[in-house]
């Protein structure tokens, strides 16, 4: 995993078909699933930061079809970050307000 600012700018724009500047985490890995990077931007600048794993492998969550991408909560994200295979956990029902409305007409206000 080369790729730096521009390239996993240009990944989330062009492959994802995502707004890098939306405020939303982007996160990549590598063919090996042994490195990640993760990609977001505060309204002032992007940030980039990676992690290298030493031994393992993350577990990417499972995608159904040709999907591009995979929408985590950002439980699931810390979840993913900390080691857990996430087909091994179990999503319980509750009321979960959906911030994405509230979060783009700020961004377009």
């Amino acid at each position: 995993m080369r790729k730096g600012f521009e390239g996993l700018y240009g990944m989330a724009r062009d492959r994802l078909r995502c707004d890098p500047l939306s405020g939303h985490v982007f996160l990549f890995a590598n063919a090996q699933r042994n490195r990640l990077k993760l990609l977001f931007w505060d309204g002032s600048g992007l940030w980039v930061c990676a992690k290298r794993l030493e031994k393992g492998r993350f577990r990417w969550p499972q995608t159904t079809g040709e999907e591009t991408k995979v929408v985590l909560s950002h439980e699931e994200l810390a979840l993913l970050l900390g080691g857990i295979d996430l087909a091994d956990t179990q999503r319980r029902q509750w009321y979960r307000h959906d911030m994405t409305p509230v979060i783009e007409a700020q961004i377009s206000a």
